[in-house]
């Protein structure tokens, strides 16, 4: 039986702040008069629109591993949610695609904000009201583009690394972003109520349960890599079949593949990249390269010979980096290491982009904002050239 989704997220938070962030300002409360006066505002919070010239498209896609049981509810089959944003060749006639399902939203208000993220209001927020810049169903544009995989960081869904997607795809990248299932503060399956966090705080430090998570991890993005193989063939991997956007199968250049990832999702992509030799290049944003118990992730202790580009913050810097990182950058090959002044460690997703219009509208505070995501004035140009550039030299064939 799955525990109390309240109990347990809020356990996860703990031990995520416990274990895996370091001290930062104590949280204001919103019964100051300015947070509580804009409390049922309902602000609407906008993404920063793409830099490329291509208009993009999206997608989503249901996946499922009939081959492998879901580690943390063994009773079912292994299910994956991805989204998928690439060049169109038109998007007149198509909508913007949600940032949030509205049943997701109703969850990421409850949990996401406030709970698993202390600094995000819990309330004044319409968080089912934000768009993207990328429209669904849109036919993608002819050519075949590189293929970027993104992993997020433990807890946190895959729709918080939209904003760094959709810029890339506009660049012309085919970018797919995954949620692991099951670790995921909420994932929006077709046709039934979003699946949210089932694993336990002592994932944090059990060697065992940290291994496990991990190697899921690994799996997922080998079998999404998979199920674009199929696609790209000419298959329809989705598991509810609807119709995919004209054009999609072939704008699959496989032989191009990146991976980048935010915290757990970091370590995540770099050692997908160590496992399979179809990936080309990784990005790391901020993740930890060893487990639970100490031990290096292998690509930690063995080096690699594809690119490697470790990215992490002033903020969020401490001796388990230092250690795990240094070990990476020990051995020959190429790798190199960035490092962001005025930053912590969510710069790299959609909060920063939400948290100035957050504290503009009286629902955060400056503290907060600073606990969040730093004091970067540029932080989203620059993230967003970072990756970009780093894929672009990696990827060019």
């Amino acid at each position: 039986m799955r525990k109390p989704i309240t109990a347990t997220i809020t356990a996860f938070a703990l031990a995520l702040a416990a274990t895996a962030l370091p001290a930062g300002p104590a949280r204001a409360s919103l019964a100051s008069p300015a947070g509580r006066s804009a409390c049922g505002s309902g602000l609407v919070l906008r993404l920063p629109a793409p830099t490329g010239r291509h208009q993009v498209g999206t997608t989503t896609l249901h996946l499922a591993d009939p081959s492998r049981p879901d580690p943390w509810n063994k009773s079912a089959t292994r299910e994956l949610m991805t989204t998928v944003y690439y060049p169109a060749s038109t998007v007149h006639g198509f909508a913007p695609a949600p940032h949030l399902t509205p049943a997701a939203a109703t969850v990421f208000g409850r949990l996401d904000a406030g709970v698993l993220h202390p600094e995000l209001p819990s309330c004044g927020v319409d968080w089912a009201a934000t768009t993207t810049h990328a429209y669904a169903g849109a036919p993608a544009a002819a050519g075949r583009r590189p293929v970027l995989l993104y992993s997020p960081g433990g807890a946190d869904p895959r729709t918080i690394g939209t904003s760094l997607a959709v810029d890339l795809a506009s660049h012309g990248y085919v970018v797919v972003t995954l949620d692991h299932p099951g670790e995921t503060s909420e994932v929006d399956f077709p046709g039934r109520p979003p699946r949210t966090i089932e694993v336990t705080p002592a994932v944090q430090t059990d060697p065992v349960l940290n291994r496990l998570m991990m190697t899921t991890r690994f799996a997922d993005t080998r079998f999404v890599l998979d199920q674009l193989e199929r696609l790209a063939a000419g298959h329809h991997p989705d598991a509810s079949h609807r119709p995919l956007p004209r054009g999609l199968h072939r704008a699959l250049d496989l032989r191009r593949v990146g991976v980048y990832g935010h915290s757990a999702g970091g370590a995540t992509a770099a050692q997908a990249m160590y496992q399979d030799r179809r990936i080309d290049a990784a990005v790391n944003l901020e993740g930890y390269l060893d487990l639970a118990d100490g031990s290096l992730h292998p690509i930690a202790q063995h080096g690699t010979d594809r690119p490697l580009l470790l990215v992490g913050t002033d903020g969020f810097r401490d001796a388990r980096f230092d250690r795990t990182w240094s070990a990476m950058l020990a051995h020959d090959g190429p790798v190199r290491r960035v490092e962001l002044r005025q930053s912590r460690h969510w710069v790299f997703t959609d909060y920063a982009a939400f948290a100035p219009q957050l504290v503009a509208a009286g629902l955060m505070t400056p503290a907060e904002r600073t606990s969040l995501i730093g004091d970067h004035p540029r932080a989203i140009p620059v993230v967003r050239a970072v990756v970009r550039r780093f894929f672009q030299h990696s990827l060019a064939r």
